[in-house]
């Protein structure tokens, strides 16, 4: 489905204030300045959506290696805003610039919440279960239990 005519696609991250934003506003966990720093300049690849005012609406990046380890992060789309195929516009562009630059065989990986979980389906994404488990972990802060 192509991006409707009001909403452009743009090559990068948005701007920081932006990215904080969108976060809270979509449903993702707040992060501090500094951490939406870090996720800015220390992606692989970010595209970002935004409407006919100008607005951000919508983002979604890669970090990796470069080489054959992806992951898709940061995939949200303000709530006013989704159904309108920002989100499937934003992920094939990255799923494209994986293509173009990295070699066959790429490995790429995401974390779903069940709201995304048809958008990435449809992109051939699959669960790791029952052959593999996926994990995290969240580090604690210091002096903090």
């Amino acid at each position: 489905m192509p991006l409707h005519r009001d909403y452009r696609l743009l090559d990068g991250p948005p701007p920081l204030a932006d990215y904080l934003r969108l976060r809270v506003e979509s449903g993702l966990s707040p992060k501090s300045g500094a951490q939406g720093a870090g996720a800015l300049t220390g992606s692989w690849t970010f595209r970002h959506v935004v409407d006919a005012a100008g607005d951000v609406v919508g983002m979604g990046r890669v970090v990796g290696d470069g080489a054959w380890y992806f992951l898709i992060a940061d995939m949200a789309t303000l709530p006013e805003h989704q159904g309108r195929g920002i989100g499937g516009a934003i992920l094939d562009a990255l799923l494209a610039h994986i293509a173009e630059h990295a070699p066959s065989g790429a490995y790429v990986t995401l974390t779903a919440d069940p709201p995304g979980r048809r958008l990435y389906e449809q992109r051939f994404f699959v669960d790791v279960a029952p052959g593999r488990t996926g994990m995290h972990l969240v580090m604690p802060t210091p002096g903090v239990r």
